[in-house]
């Protein structure tokens, strides 16, 4: 085999070697794996799994539609999105209590932040609470 022909076969296995060890060697951030933990949470907390197994999609009763299923043996596919939506905004309003605490030399920075903060993870909690309230019967 002549010399030309062994450097361009070494060439092509070690590029495709190469792009092998590049992939094996990403390493996401810890952003972004947070981010991805959360958002499967969020995906297991509001049903996802049990909306993937069996959706029931709302019907329309006459002039409305029924977006909350009346029983707990059961949800709709708008059921997980109301719970995932919440879950969400009461996260957000964790993350904004959490952010109020950087600001303890800018008083009304942090109480703004506050207020923001409780307001959202407490809405979330009250709709949250209502809504499986509303359920039970």
């Amino acid at each position: 085999m002549s010399h030309k022909a062994k450097r361009k076969m070494y060439s092509e296995s070690s590029s495709f070697e190469r792009w092998l060890r590049k992939i094996s060697g990403v390493k996401p951030s810890s952003f972004a794996i947070t981010i991805i933990l959360i958002a499967y949470a969020v995906f297991l907390f509001g049903g996802g799994l049990f909306t993937i197994v069996s959706p029931i999609f709302p019907p329309y009763t006459g002039s409305t539609f029924l977006f909350i299923y009346p029983e707990l043996a059961s949800q709709f596919i708008s059921d997980t999105l109301i719970a995932a939506t919440l879950y969400v905004w009461g996260f957000i309003g964790v993350l904004a209590l959490y952010k109020s605490t950087k600001y303890a030399y800018k008083p009304r920075e942090a109480y703004m932040w506050a207020i923001i903060g409780a307001t959202l993870l407490l809405s979330a909690y009250f709709i949250l609470e209502v809504i499986i309230l509303q359920k039970t019967g």
